[in-house]
């Protein structure tokens, strides 16, 4: 049975997205009734869908305590659905994720140019293993937002991905376009490293992705050249 504690942090966190994306114009329906919800939704209960023009998704807000077996295959059969609807994008939010637990064995975030390096490897991985390559490159690309955060010296609460990125996009350091493109990354990198299928992935996104991240890469080397 899912505690009181955990219970509040997932409500909370639910609230906040809400919130974030009322602000950015979306309408919201939160814990959304049968008449709210369409067709293809009406056997499942989200916790939270907002909706702006043809754009709608679908957010779950779980913390590792409370995932089991049932809610697993719960969000499994979930996403599977909105992947077969255009216009909808699942996004599944953990709280207090198991990354806090190996934080304490890393040794050092990977430099510059050892990301460059390794975007090399995603690339060939990406024709042959291609969630493995998408799971391979968001590793890459938290690194390089880690750097950008050491250079713009922002003061982050965490460094959770999602919130790196909400906080770049807020700060203006990242496009709109690229906060997007992100986001759906993150999407994709929950679902893979929690064991759901990811149809839409494809290759031209994770091809995308490498080319932000080298874009962000050669913004920091500019920014490092104009100071010396």
């Amino acid at each position: 049975m899912m505690s009181t504690l955990t219970a509040k942090q997932e409500r909370e966190q639910l609230l906040k997205l809400a919130e974030n994306y009322r602000q950015k114009g979306y309408e919201i329906f939160l814990h959304p009734n049968l008449e709210e919800l369409p067709e293809f939704l009406k056997i499942y209960r989200p916790d939270l869908i907002v909706r702006r023009g043809e754009e709608a998704v679908v957010i779950e807000v779980k913390s590792r305590a409370s995932l089991n077996s049932y809610s697993d295959q719960y969000l499994q059969n979930l996403a599977k659905v909105i992947e077969e609807h255009p216009g909808w994008r699942f996004e599944f939010v953990m709280i207090n994720p198991e990354d806090i637990t190996y934080f304490p064995k890393a040794k050092r975030s990977l430099q510059k140019d050892e990301i460059e390096s390794q975007l090399q490897l995603v690339k060939q991985l990406t024709t042959q293993h291609l969630e493995s390559a998408m799971l391979y490159c968001w590793s890459l690309v938290e690194a390089t937002l880690r750097l950008i955060t050491e250079k713009e010296e922002l003061s982050l609460q965490r460094l959770d991905p999602l919130y790196l990125v909400k906080q770049l996009a807020t700060e203006g350091i990242i496009s709109q376009s690229e906060y997007r493109l992100l986001m759906d990354a993150i999407s994709f990198r929950n679902s893979i490293a929690h064991g759901f299928k990811t149809t839409q992935l494809t290759q031209n996104f994770v091809y995308e992705l490498i080319e932000i991240t080298e874009k962000l890469l050669k913004d920091l080397q500019t920014s490092d050249e104009l100071i010396n």
